[in-house]
């Protein structure tokens, strides 16, 4: 059976995977300003090195996501924020993201294989795929974060 947002938030704070925490506005920021220069990093090592592309592809989406559930002042507090975070704010951001979140998914387990496998390799193209969806993705959360916050005068 299928969650709600209401009833994931419950589930996550019975077991104790989230917290509650108050917005902090400068944190939110810093993590999208870091998350458009993880980009930056993923594009200039393609050529170089496919992992270090794919893998800050990663960490720009999750640290949108991560600002995703900081907007909701909720914050993870387990030993496995990553599937935490990407649990929790893809309820946030509901069905029309359900593609890219499958994806997402997908990226932190490969990430997570790479990183103990020193064998398990990332090709070019998946590599490309993933910055294309980490663009995607972090444009997309930028526009929702300004949209939902007009008050704010965003830096990023």
């Amino acid at each position: 059976m299928k969650m709600s947002y209401k009833e994931t938030v419950k589930l996550m704070l019975d077991r104790g995977l989230i917290k509650k925490q108050k917005i902090d506005f400068k944190q939110i920021e810093a993590l999208l300003f870091r998350a458009k220069r993880d980009l930056i990093a993923a594009k200039a090592n393609l050529e170089i090195d496919e992992e270090v592309t794919y893998n800050y592809a990663y960490l720009a989406m999750l640290r949108c996501s991560r600002a995703m559930v900081f907007i909701k002042e909720y914050r993870p507090s387990d030993g496995q924020q990553h599937k935490t975070v990407i649990e929790l704010s893809g309820k946030i951001l509901g069905d029309s993201f359900v593609d890219i979140f499958k994806k997402f998914d997908n990226m932190r387990r490969k990430r997570n294989q790479f990183t103990y496998d020193p064998f398990l390799p990332v090709s070019k193209l998946e590599a490309n795929n993933a910055l294309k969806i980490a663009e995607e993705f972090v444009k997309n959360i930028i526009e929702i974060v300004k949209k939902e916050n007009p008050q704010q005068n965003f830096i990023f």
